[in-house]
């Protein structure tokens, strides 16, 4: 492959069987029955992910209008638009699952909205929610009150059906042939956004509508875990961490693998071992009756106990779905259980500061018949450059 951009042809781009009204109802139901179970007077969601999910709808923009989707148990969902947007949502897949209440402009939107509220109730608001809409609702309802979704109803997007999972496997393998391509080009030499640039047409050529983050760490610049590629120019002997997702068919994809410029000393081989082996640990712990918590226990156990635990510096994994960082979270004091369907990251790593770090991440689900699946297969050896 040539040290130039690749070619942008789409690859294995084969379109999933699409979501219908059903689906969404369905989805809307489970949403409204959780928030009742949570003690809740039901959910608001405003544009963003969790209305995608719900009812297929993204509006073309996120303005100061209001948009909001009111579910409540026992009460058709209903969703609340602008006069001028309500065409386009008209449109969306699960629009027959719901009722359309729209309101011009010059009218008071929260007096349109109130209504469909309890007066007195608590609700979950999806997080991207804006502050002025919540203060809005507030202002004519005074005895309502909030509370994010994250904390509320931290499931609600967490466990994937079939139709998901099929979703994330196509982007995660978009990914694995992403990263088989990278390794085929030349990194001494370049500067790490030539290479993220590499990595982000990878990601388009197969198959990926939108590219989230490329991540290229190289040298001291993989000990920040979250480095933005720079104009640091790769050298031979580096270690380079390649971190990098998106969205195919509206669902994410994230993998990381460490490689290296050339041969390592003992020393990098034995972190990138010891990473590994880390990371392995952590999707063992993925089975029936584990807490989220014990995959972070399991993988940093690893790294602790071979001194390095100081220089692990971040959770072990977070879910992933409609968007690329969501609940459920292996973290410590995450007791959620994991349930099948859950799609999270594993992603483990060792970070020396001035020196280099290294990561290793896959996306995993557990199975129905109770074992880890891995979304990611590419080798988690590390692999050598040039």
């Amino acid at each position: 492959m040539p040290e130039s951009t690749p070619e942008s042809t789409p690859e294995n781009s084969t379109a999933p069987t699409p979501f219908t009204a059903d689906d969404y109802r369905a989805r809307m139901a489970r949403a409204a029955d959780s928030a009742a179970a949570a003690g809740l007077a039901g959910v608001l969601v405003a544009p963003g992910p969790d209305l995608v999910y719900l009812t297929g709808y993204q509006p073309t923009a996120i303005t100061e209008r209001l948009t909001v989707l009111v579910l409540a148990p026992g009460q058709d969902p209903v969703l609340v638009v602008p006069t001028l947007e309500a065409p386009d949502a008209a449109k969306a897949a699960g629009a027959e699952a719901l009722t359309l209440r729209d309101w011009t402009d010059g009218k008071d939107p929260y007096a349109v909205t109130a209504p469909l509220l309890d007066v007195s109730g608590r609700f979950g608001v999806s997080d991207n929610a804006w502050a002025m809409h919540l203060l809005g609702l507030q202002q004519t309802l005074p005895d309502t009150s909030y509370v994010s979704l994250t904390e509320a109803l931290p499931m609600l997007r967490a466990v994937k059906d079939d139709h998901e999972l099929a979703r994330i496997a196509a982007a995660g393998a978009a990914a694995d042939e992403a990263y088989g391509e990278i390794v085929k080009v030349r990194f001494a030499g370049r500067k790490e956004t030539e290479v993220a640039a590499d990595l982000a047409a990878l990601l388009m050529r197969f198959g990926h509508s939108q590219v989230d983050f490329t991540v290229v760490g190289s040298g001291p610049n993989g000990a920040n875990p979250h480095h933005e590629a720079g104009d640091r120019t790769i050298e031979h002997g580096d270690m380079v961490v390649l971190d990098f997702g998106g969205l195919k068919h509206g669902y994410g994809s994230d993998t990381t693998r460490t490689v290296h410029v050339g041969e390592p000393t003992d020393e990098e081989q034995r972190i990138h071992d010891l990473v590994r082996e880390a990371q392995q640990a952590g999707f063992e712990a993925v089975r029936p009756g584990a807490a989220c918590q014990d995959v972070d226990r399991a993988a940093r156990k690893v790294i602790t106990d071979a001194g390095y635990g100081e220089y692990f510096i971040h959770r072990t994994g977070h879910g992933i779905g409609v968007t690329t960082h969501e609940p459920p979270y292996m973290i410590e004091g995450e007791d959620l259980p994991i349930l099948p369907g859950m799609c999270f990251s594993i992603e483990p790593g060792i970070y020396l500061p001035g020196r280099f770090g290294v990561r290793i991440e896959d996306i995993v689900t557990l199975t129905e018949s109770g074992t880890g699946r891995r979304f990611n297969n590419t080798s988690r050896e590390m692999a050598i450059v040039e």
